[in-house]
């Protein structure tokens, strides 16, 4: 398990988060640009290592009610990843993905690696788009689907 000034150090490497110390010794760190209400990304962090990272938008990770992930026991990479993935859930479209998406049904798939793909419902057809450039096209959901989960992207 890292230890609270680890958790910290490496928390204090992402640029976007402002430190917002709290009571009882522990610490937040707030992401000014989210485009939601939600701001936090990493929530009460304590000085004995335990803490959260918001992961509502995020797969994979076990989390309560309120969409928070324990990171008590995250490696230091595990930790740099939900981090990552937090933020990005919480980021607004790049130009080029607002161009792309327009008034379309989307949906964000992520890999291992952090890379993103768009899943898009344009023209009753399932377009897998990688930045500005077209993956793949499906004639349904449920295939395109298929196609990202056997890629190794889970949806975001």
């Amino acid at each position: 398990m890292l230890t609270f000034e680890e958790k910290i150090a490496i928390i204090e490497t992402f640029s976007e988060l402002e430190r917002k110390n709290v009571s009882l010794g522990r610490v937040n760190f707030h992401f000014e640009g989210s485009i939601y209400e939600k701001k936090n990304v990493v929530y009460h962090l304590h000085p004995n290592g335990n803490g959260f990272v918001y992961g509502e938008f995020l797969s994979g990770y076990d989390m309560d009610p309120k969409g928070m992930v324990n990171i008590r026991d995250f490696s230091a990479e595990e930790l740099k990843t939900i981090i990552t993935q937090s933020i990005q859930s919480l980021s607004p479209n790049t130009d080029a993905e607002s161009a792309i998406i327009e008034d379309n049904e989307e949906e964000r798939w992520i890999n291992a690696e952090n890379h993103t793909l768009i899943l898009l419902n344009e023209d009753d057809m399932w377009n897998v788009y990688a930045g500005l450039n077209l993956d793949g096209t499906f004639l349904s959901y449920n295939e395109a689907k298929q196609y990202l989960e056997e890629e190794g992207f889970r949806k975001r």
